[in-house]
């Protein structure tokens, strides 16, 4: 009798670990999966802007030091390696967007241009799914940082994760110039 009931704590407990390893590599699975998220969206954006530039050119040749600023972060997203790179990149490029439709305003016949709205709306839209693309990935970042942080997550992620269960970094603004609207003076 007494063996009966060892074995099946033994199985319960095996059972438990089991599923909290299994919970642990789905939220890690997640964060991946957000992240790509977020990429596809940044990529979506760098696709957008030669178009968005080679409009405001038409209208704004002396605007060289802004346009040449947004290819140069938009390079940067593009050639960022792992995902903090990417990160650091797209707040630095989510900045020089700012300045270029702040000098977009200066110019009406711009801002009447067909190409340049519909350029501007798909860029917002983007910006709005990047947005929450981030959101997401933090969300789920807090969720798997809790997973391997708390008992009893925290001993089943130490003992069979091999090292493989690391905390993950959110999506932040790192600059505080970044969270600040741009000044343009003419």
């Amino acid at each position: 009798m007494a063996l009966i009931i060892v074995v099946i704590v033994l199985v319960v407990l095996a059972a438990l670990l089991v599923s909290l390893y299994n919970g642990i590599v789905t939220k890690d699975n997640r964060c991946d999966n957000a992240w790509q998220t977020i990429d596809a969206q940044l990529q979506r954006r760098n696709d957008l802007i030669p178009n968005l530039v080679e409009t405001v050119k038409g209208y704004a040749a002396h605007e060289s030091g802004t346009l040449q600023a947004v290819t140069e972060a938009r390079a940067a997203v593009a050639n960022a390696g792992t995902p903090e790179e990417k990160m650091e990149a797209s707040n630095q490029l989510s900045g020089t967007l700012k300045t270029l439709f702040a000098v977009a305003e200066a110019y009406p016949d711009l801002k009447a241009n067909t190409n340049f709205q519909q350029l501007q709306e798909e860029l917002g839209q983007t910006e709005d799914k990047i947005s929450y693309a981030r959101m997401s990935f933090n969300d789920c970042v807090l969720e798997y940082n809790n997973a391997i942080e708390t008992f009893p997550g925290s001993l089943v992620a130490s003992l069979f994760g091999g090292g493989k269960f690391k905390t993950r970094a959110g999506f932040e603004v790192a600059d505080a110039a970044a969270r600040q609207a741009p000044q343009v003076k003419f």
